[in-house]
């Protein structure tokens, strides 16, 4: 079992720059590959950003690349998003979530192949 809680949400203007984080319990961490997702308003949940678990391999959207980096920090059981250049479209709830038996190396893009979830932290980006 792995419970995770995200923080570091909050309100931006456009171009500037926040930092999520989400801490995850279990001795299993290590172990799982770790994902970003966003639901924006009237959207599906969408990919953004998973990194592999030993951090070395990241995956991104295409819609993120070159302004989030995804990072982790095994021995505190935290993963982060860096995000920078934040526009009014990056404006959504934002999950972290956690796979245990991930189809590639450096993780999923599929909301399915993850197994435990976060309950989300608020991003508004105010143009």
């Amino acid at each position: 079992q792995v419970q995770l809680v995200e923080s570091g949400g909050g309100l931006v203007q456009a171009g500037g720059s926040l930092s999520l984080s989400c801490a995850a319990s279990g001795r299993t961490f290590s172990s799982c590959v770790m994902g970003w997702f966003r639901r924006a308003p009237g959207k599906e949940r969408e990919f953004v950003a998973s990194i592999s678990r030993n951090g070395i391999s990241m995956r991104y959207a295409d819609s993120v690349k070159g302004r989030f980096t995804i990072s982790r920090d095994n021995a505190k059981n935290t993963v982060y998003l860096q995000m920078n250049s934040l526009k009014s479209e990056d404006t959504a709830v934002y999950y972290c979530a956690a796979d245990l038996a991930p189809p590639a190396f450096s993780g999923s893009a599929g909301v399915s192949d993850y197994d435990y979830w976060g309950q989300g932290t608020q991003v508004t980006v105010s143009s």
